[in-house]
């Protein structure tokens, strides 16, 4: 029997109902494509009247293929996501219960990190300690991770992009979209500009594919335990119920809200930008500065990053900031993460051995990501890097004096107390 909602549920199951009238999202059993749903799994008033979801037969959704989705990359935040996509994957009837989770094949022990994944549920080498979905298989081979998918999941170091890229393409069907997860940015060494790595992703995979990205204050054990958080889905897919469906397969209402925005670049240069200032809030920490030069670091951060989009992107929106992927993400990035880990590391270091040149400084980042992440990737050094390039082109540094204080402190010969120096917004 159908339950009676309460009011504002009611009308969250009417919108449901009114954006997709034909399989009607709801929560359903786990079942195979030919398989027909036949119990109700709510009502909902409206107007006096109780509206019933009619039962569901995936194989009949003429209109609508069945999503099937694969995420590329298995590490620390990929397992993390693979929880909450194996999940949605498992509940909603217009997704393929078995998602592909693309594993970059390596030993753990004595076995394959696949075999690891595949027997025990759980990335041992990248997230111990974590439980992931049944219906999350491991597949070492690209091909086959990628077969008739429909939704490419990209959360990988984007170093690994253009190989990647080249070798999928002809993989995917002609409907395929993708959703990038990696929070960095590459740099085009003839324009001297920035550019996004989900156009990287549009221009590799040809002229048909359509990339957005997902950004926010997500820390990966978190985001695995659980543990209420938020993200700002940025797509501008081909209609707005396209850009919902795939808002849903990333969203659980009781642990990882996902709020859409038409706003691409402006989430994605977030999802980069804060790295950069994750590495000035270890500074802060490693010189043993307090709350309250964080506070001022992150403000200041936030109007250079602010900055940064309106001198390369166009049409970035201001409320972009405010949005999970802006100022949350920035609070979080620079209070915990591996970049801050690692400037702090970094900062104590430094301020141990004196005045070192700046490849001494290349040689101690690449010691401390070896040392502290285990495998993992550091992005913010990479981002600092482009990002002081593209402004230094633009003779703009004048306007940065924080990410160029960053810079200097990473990269030159610059001691760690300075930080302090760069905490402020130029006039004009």
């Amino acid at each position: 029997m159908s339950a009676l909602w309460s009011v504002s549920s009611c009308r969250r199951s009417l919108q449901r109902f009114r954006r997709y009238p034909s399989y009607h999202v709801k929560r359903t059993l786990r079942v195979k494509a030919d398989d027909v749903v036949n119990r109700p799994i709510f009502g909902c008033l409206s107007h006096g009247r109780t509206i019933q979801t009619k039962s569901i037969n995936k194989g009949s959704l003429s209109h609508q293929a069945i999503e099937k989705v694969c995420i590329l990359g298995s590490g620390n935040f990929g397992s993390a996501m693979s929880t909450i996509i194996g999940k949605n994957a498992s509940s909603l009837p217009f997704v393929d219960s078995q998602v592909n989770m693309w594993v970059y094949e390596e030993d753990f022990g004595n076995r394959k990190l696949s075999e690891i994944i595949n027997t025990e549920h759980e990335n041992r080498k990248y997230l111990p300690g974590y439980k992931l979905p049944e219906n999350v298989v491991a597949c070492p081979d690209l091909g086959t991770a990628c077969k008739d998918a429909t939704l490419l999941v990209f959360v990988l170091p984007h170093s690994f992009l253009p190989h990647l890229v080249e070798n999928i393409r002809n993989m995917v069907g002609p409907s395929c979209r993708g959703v990038s997860l990696i929070k960095g940015m590459d740099f085009d060494p003839v324009q001297k500009r920035p550019i996004r790595l989900s156009q990287m992703i549009e221009k590799g995979m040809g002229p048909d594919f359509q990339c957005g990205v997902m950004m926010g204050a997500n820390v990966a054990k978190e985001v695995a335990a659980g543990q209420l958080c938020e993200s700002t889905l940025a797509t501008r897919f081909k209609s707005p119920d396209l850009d919902e469906q795939t808002r849903l397969i990333f969203h659980r209402d009781e642990s990882f809200r996902v709020q859409h925005s038409y706003d691409v670049a402006g989430a994605e240069a977030c999802g980069a930008l804060k790295n950069i200032y994750a590495l000035g809030s270890g500074f802060v920490d490693g010189a043993g500065l307090g709350g309250n030069t964080k506070a001022s670091l992150l403000r200041v951060g936030l109007h250079e990053m602010k900055q940064f989009c309106r001198t390369f992107f166009h049409g970035v929106e201001d409320s972009t900031f405010t949005e999970s992927c802006g100022v949350a993400d920035l609070i979080t990035t620079c209070y915990g993460g591996r970049n801050r880990l690692c400037a702090e590391e970094f900062a104590k270091r430094k301020h141990l051995m004196g005045a070192i040149d700046s490849d001494s400084c290349h040689a101690l980042w690449n010691q401390i990501e070896e040392e502290l992440l285990k495998g993992q990737k550091l992005q913010g050094t990479h981002t600092t890097l482009d990002a002081y390039a593209a402004i230094e082109n633009e003779n703009a540094l004048r306007d940065f004096p924080l990410l160029k204080t960053i810079y200097g402190i990473a990269f030159d010969n610059q001691p760690v107390k300075t930080i302090v120096d760069g905490i402020r917004v130029t006039k004009g």
